[in-house]
């Protein structure tokens, strides 16, 4: 269980924030839903931040009250329950249909367990010292390397060899970075969207420096940090400024 939780979410430009951060007494949870690249047809009635809510709402029943079911089954549970909501007028054949990263943990049961789809990386503090990092790098390793074209994006989108992320397929849960520590090794959790992990990506910062300030300053300076980083240095590529969610959960000293 946690002690504390504290997060803070940011939009990059006058555009909805399509990122969403929830949280329970055990448990926490950051999306980061995918931007559509100009005039690319989803398929879908629905934008974006529609899946974004959606999802996060069924994630939020479904950890509210089960402790049990591992975090990949609370997931693939709660994709279902998103693609049954969209009704038949949606194409979710289409590659391009709206999705969101997930970054997920929970503790409890005297474990810590954590689930990354995408590119939101989970931060675990560990007791004697340093941060394990949870990531999903293969976004970062397509065919080709960057600039990656929206073709092979799409191509290798929610595909064996390419990418996986939430959206219209609930078995992209099941190819999840996932797992579990023991509670009694980690002091506290960390989530981010990819607009703060730029800190460590392209700022220069080390995950140690981000979960010191996660922990020290908090989540809302985390964003001033990185805003303040975009002003002065821009972005390595695409968007200036991106949606920009942390969190960071403290945990409860375990009873002996």
């Amino acid at each position: 269980m946690f002690a504390e939780v504290t997060y803070a979410t940011s939009p990059g430009s006058e555009r909805p924030n399509e990122d969403l951060v929830i949280a329970g007494p055990s448990w926490v949870v950051v999306l980061d839903g995918a931007t559509a690249a100009a005039g690319v047809d989803s398929g879908c009635a629905h934008d974006v931040r529609w899946l974004v809510t959606r999802l996060g709402g069924a994630l939020a029943a479904r950890l509210g009250v089960d402790g049990d079911t591992p975090l990949a089954g609370v997931l693939e549970g709660a994709i279902e329950e998103t693609v049954a909501a969209h009704g038949g007028g949606c194409d979710l054949g289409n590659p391009d249909s709206p999705s969101a990263t997930v970054a997920m943990v929970r503790a409890g049961r005297g474990r810590v367990e954590y689930l990354v789809l995408g590119d939101s990386p989970v931060m675990l503090s560990l007791v004697g010292g340093g941060v394990e990092v949870v990531a999903d790098d293969r976004l970062e390793r397509l065919p080709g390397g960057r600039p990656y074209t929206v073709e092979l994006v799409r191509r290798m989108r929610n595909v064996p060899g390419g990418f996986w992320v939430a959206g219209a397929r609930p078995e992209a849960a099941s190819h999840g970075v996932s797992g579990a520590v023991d509670v009694r090794a980690v002091r506290a959790v960390g989530a981010c969207t990819d607009g703060v992990a730029r800190l460590v990506d392209w700022y220069g910062w080390s995950w140690d420096d981000l979960a010191t300030a996660l922990d020290g300053k908090g989540p809302h300076a985390v964003i001033e940090a990185v805003r303040e980083l975009e002003g002065v240095r821009g972005p390595v590529r695409g968007k200036r400024h991106d949606d920009a969610t942390a969190a960071w959960g403290r945990l409860r000293a375990p009873t002996r």
